[in-house]
């Protein structure tokens, strides 16, 4: 087994701490990977806190990780030593459902296995995340890192990026589609830089009218603060798709109206439940969805796609040590956008 130091969530709402892990030894088709940066995602917050009632501890988090591979299995045939790499938001999966073999694994009937939190195919040994040095991964669990993205500004696309990202693709955003982006944080960012790359007309659509200036120069081309009501009615059947990345509870029903006749709103948030009138999507015969990360093959795609339009996440790189700090900075949403962590600085300590 390999020592491996890392940081992590001794039980629900426990600070995170100096913890020593260990990484299994590589097998005929897996990889070790150095790992180089880690993003943060508002995820992990609800992870270590138990939120959802699933929580394995101790607890690793981390699935926005990039690296560079330090060793190869003696049958991998996709990787050398020394490439540069990234793992999302799991590492492995049944490999033999329809949504497997489509390549869709985060939809595995059977379970996908998410790289902390949750378990290994064997049903027992226990996945920790990027808050550590290294990783070990099946060869086709991992992703290459296109020249051109900065390594620190590539990591939160691992999971920030392929969220918004694949929900545009799969409902056809294109050239001059009216798009809102509901939200302006970590996920709404990079739907307003992911949207206006594939030639959308962009719309934000925020309660917070300071983020404006930040939403033009991300590329949006309109903002519309939603704090006052009147401004659903002013912009009723204005989109043809609207990408909601909203986590806190608010009314569907609103934003349903401002869907023009046939138009998509996808879900990306995960709020506290809420009530839902029927009468917005039979009376504009409108679709909502729900829209989970991408599968291995889509994920590369939207990692090119980055790199051909000059595309990465707004970050801040903070050291390891100031983890719980920027925990509650992002609860509190004061980053633009995302932190990232720099690994060196666990290494070093």
């Amino acid at each position: 087994m390999l020592k491996t130091p890392a940081y992590a969530a001794n039980s629900a709402k426990a600070p995170l701490v100096p913890f020593s892990i260990e990484r299994r030894e590589l097998r005929a088709h897996d990889v070790l990977i150095d790992i180089l940066y880690c993003g943060i995602c508002h995820s992990d917050v609800h992870q270590i806190s138990d939120d959802w009632g699933r929580g394995i501890f101790p607890m690793v988090p981390g699935h926005e990780i990039v690296g560079r591979i330090a060793r190869v299995g003696d049958q991998v045939s996709k990787w050398n030593a020394g490439d540069t790499v990234g793992i999302g938001c799991f590492v492995d999966s049944c490999r033999e459902c329809a949504a497997c073999k489509d390549g869709e694994e985060q939809f595995c009937e059977q379970g996908a296995t998410f790289t902390y939190n949750s378990k290994e195919r064997d049903g027992v040994t226990l996945t920790y995340g990027g808050y550590s040095t290294r990783i070990v991964v099946a060869q086709d669990y991992v992703l290459q890192i296109p020249d051109g993205i900065p390594l620190e500004r590539a990591a939160p696309l691992l999971c920030a990026g392929i969220t918004t990202y694949s929900p545009l693709r799969h409902y056809g955003v294109r050239v001059g589609s009216h798009t809102a982006v509901v939200g302006l944080g970590g996920l709404g960012h990079m739907a307003v830089k992911l949207a206006h790359a594939m030639g959308a007309h962009v719309t934000v659509l925020s309660h917070s009218p300071g983020k404006r200036q930040d939403a033009l120069q991300l590329g949006a081309d309109d903002f519309i603060a939603t704090r006052d009501a009147e401004v659903f009615t002013q912009h009723a059947k204005r989109f043809d798709f609207i990408l909601d990345t909203v986590s806190a509870q608010h009314d569907y029903n609103a934003y349903l109206g401002l869907l023009r006749r046939g138009g998509t709103m996808v879900l990306v948030g995960l709020p506290e439940p809420s009530l839902l009138s029927a009468s917005p999507l039979i009376m504009g015969r409108r679709q909502l969805a729900g829209s989970l990360i991408g599968g291995i093959r889509e994920t590369q795609e939207m990692l090119d796609f980055c790199a051909a339009h000059h595309v990465a996440s707004d970050v801040e790189v903070i050291p390891i040590q100031q983890i719980n700090a920027a925990y509650e900075r992002l609860v509190r949403g004061d980053v633009r956008y995302r932190f990232v962590i720099d690994i060196a600085t666990l290494k070093r300590s």
